[in-house]
């Protein structure tokens, strides 16, 4: 479904600005542009995830190779320095690229030579395969692949170098950057290896200088691969922190194949188009394992059972909001509810003083909680795979936690978390904290704190409330107390309307009184099974928010009429997270959208017209994935991560709501 040819591929600014992504299932990845410039400290071909799914580390940067044929030889690789020279520049011999799958895959011609590349990961493993095929040719075709490596955060960049031991092993190289570092190593079972040890300096990554980041990064020369291969003959290089990987290419290469071919089954999309069920494919690369407590270390015995979701590439880690807005579209849409049961036992086993934790830091400290609507979107999250799959028992054993949940916020929980008995509605913040999912914090800035009583928060509290009311009576318990609740919220909700705006307040009883913003949140209070508003203020809702704030990739955060409004998302981390929930266009947005513009229309083609600008994204930017962010303004250019768990999963979401309707 993805393919491109020279008129991408030859030309180096659009090449660049396209990525792809391979994931493992365990939180590592490989990543970089189709043009095979490095434009990010994130590119890389082994990003290890050593204490799964986090603690992330760029092992092996990249393969610099250089095909000699007929005498001529051909340099397939490209470098930007940091004087801004670009050399060479292999993108040249680039005549295609596409996706198999989510394998990026490379045509290269040299004269009458075809040489094609493939990278994947190994499910379950740091383990990367890079085989070279070739393809079509009349005479041998002699491939120097220098592999360049690193060992760093990656979210850090290297300058200065230091000494790592490479030892010869059988098939190639054996690393340990440092002492108590892991060691990996880069194996190949049909090339000749030479060790080299020397630094390649100054490479200029250009979207971190875009970022206002360190945009200078040095990377180690640790060996050369050579191998002579005739028409029809392969080479693969492996890197994995793995002492002993599979080194046969094509068996792993065919394993991968028949992975996808089973979440493309079990997805059941063959009658979408094909970008829909190309989505299925990149909802797996959103989903990992994690250990639960107990498990002991995570780096040599990841967890079977605990699984968790990926909030975005390339720097996210799991989030618990994120996990549970992403789980009905990553695993219900695609037919995976084992997966779907194992991510909502996970992150019980996590709840504390009745909060799911807002993240899980990358060095594996103690979980985070500042949030206040992860532990709400749980309930909708239980609700949602109890609807897919009438799983009593499993009800049954959460249906306590979500008990202890509602009592921890009607009594008071952290950050001034509670509901007011004034009016039943949820009050959540403090000052220099920020709680909701509009949290961009710079230091002790926090540019949209919302204390006070959130209208999303509060639809999420009500929405909450009456699933208890249904679970309760589906297991026979008592459901009195929180019918009683949430009628007392659907009272109060009604505060929230604005007549003379015709739409809802965004949050009520702030430190400056009432916020009458016209933001998206409201759009919860109509796309929710549950809905406190009346049919006309519903509609009343849909329309503003589509007038203002709708556009082809999502949502706008805040309307442009708004004085806070930013259009254009850039800039050093102060005017990016300035700009963040400011106006930015929010792709996950359209999910809830069109939800609602089918609860209140009812008609479901019209919701699903919604859908297709975002499916036309899958060639743009992060290749077969959907974009966490896009400026307010036109043409809405991709920002942010190049892949969002959220984005993809209400797409597939809303497209499969969509179609189930008669």
């Amino acid at each position: 479904m993805i393919e491109f040819g020279r008129a991408v591929c030859g030309n180096l600014d659009v090449s660049v600005a396209r990525e792809w992504l391979v994931t493992n299932g365990i939180g590592g990845y490989a990543s970089g542009t189709i043009a095979g410039a490095l434009t990010r400290r994130y590119h890389g071909l082994l990003i290890a995830a050593l204490k799964p799914p986090l603690e992330r580390a760029l092992l092996l940067t990249k393969l610099d190779e250089t095909a000699t044929y007929n005498g001529h030889a051909y340099p397939l690789f490209v470098n930007h320095w940091s004087d801004d020279e670009v050399e060479p520049a292999g993108f040249q011999h680039i005549e295609r690229f596409q996706l198999e799958g989510t394998t990026p895959v490379w045509t290269f011609a040299c004269a009458d030579a075809l040489l094609e590349k493939r990278v994947w990961m190994q499910l379950g493993a740091n383990t990367t395969y890079i085989r070279y095929d070739f393809r079509r040719g009349t005479a041998p075709l002699t491939l120097a692949t220098k592999a360049l490596i690193n060992y760093r955060d990656h979210h850090a960049n290297t300058q200065g170098d230091w000494d790592m031991r490479t030892d010869a092993v059988e098939h190639g190289l054996r690393v340990t950057a440092f002492d108590g570092a892991t060691p990996f190593v880069i194996l190949s079972a049909q090339a000749n290896v030479t060790s080299e040890n020397k630094w390649y300096q100054h490479f200029f990554l250009s979207l971190e200088e875009y970022r206002g980041l360190d945009a200078i990064d040095d990377h180690l020369h640790a060996g050369t691969f050579r191998a002579t291969l005739q028409p029809g003959e392969s080479l693969t290089i492996v890197a994995s922190t793995e002492q002993a990987p599979d080194l046969d290419g094509n068996a792993a290469y065919a394993e991968r194949q028949r992975y996808e071919q089973q979440l493309l089954t079990r997805a059941d999309l063959t009658s979408a188009p094909a970008a829909v069920e190309h989505l299925a494919l990149a909802a797996d690369q959103f989903i990992v394992h994690r250990a639960l407590p107990g498990d002991g270390d995570p780096a040599t015995t990841p967890s079977t059972d605990g699984r968790s979701i990926i909030a975005g590439y390339h720097w996210f880690g799991d989030w618990g909001r994120d996990t549970m807005i992403s789980l009905p579209g990553l695993t219900l849409s695609t037919g995976r509810h084992d997966v779907a049961r194992s991510i909502l036992r996970t992150f019980a086993r996590f709840v504390d003083q009745g909060m799911l934790p807002n993240r899980f830091p990358e060095a594996g400290e103690t979980p985070e909680y500042n949030t206040v609507d992860a532990t709400l979107w749980y309930f909708e999250a239980i609700r949602a795979y109890h609807a897919a799959t009438e799983d009593d028992d499993v009800l049954r054993e959460l249906f306590p936690v979500l008990h202890d949940i509602v009592d921890w916020h009607q009594r008071g929980t952290r950050y001034d978390i509670h509901v007011d008995p004034a009016d039943g509605l949820l009050y959540a913040g403090e000052a220099g904290v920020q709680l909701a999912w509009m949290d961009a914090k710079v230091d002790d800035w926090v540019v949209t704190p919302r204390i006070g009583k959130p209208v999303e928060i509060n639809a999420l509290w009500y929405n909450a409330l009456r699933i208890m009311v249904d679970f309760s009576c589906r297991l026979g318990e008592r459901a009195e107390e929180y019918a009683a609740a949430a009628d007392q919220v659907e009272a109060g909700f009604a505060r929230f309307w604005n007549e003379e705006a015709g739409y809802c307040y965004d949050v009520l009883d702030g430190p400056a009184g009432d916020d009458a913003s016209l933001r998206p949140n409201q759009l919860f209070a109509v796309s929710l099974p549950h809905s406190p508003l009346d049919a006309r203020q519903q509609q009343a809702v849909v329309d503003a928010c589509a007038r203002e704030l709708l556009t082809s990739h999502g949502l706008r955060s805040l309307a442009p009429e708004a004085p806070a409004y930013v259009g254009h998302y850039g800039g050093g981390q102060r005017e990016r997270d300035a700009a963040y929930h400011q106006g930015t266009v929010w792709a996950w947005l359209i999910g809830p959208f069109v939800s609602a513009h089918l609860r209140v229309y009812g008609d479901p083609d019209l919701a699903r017209s919604y859908l297709p600008p975002l499916l036309q994204h899958l060639v743009d930017h992060g290749v077969g994935s959907i974009s966490e962010i896009f400026d307010g303004h036109p043409p809405f250019t991709p920002r942010g991560c190049i892949a969002q768990a959220w984005s993809v999963a209400e797409v597939l979401r809303a497209w499969r709501d969509t179609a189930a309707q008669p």
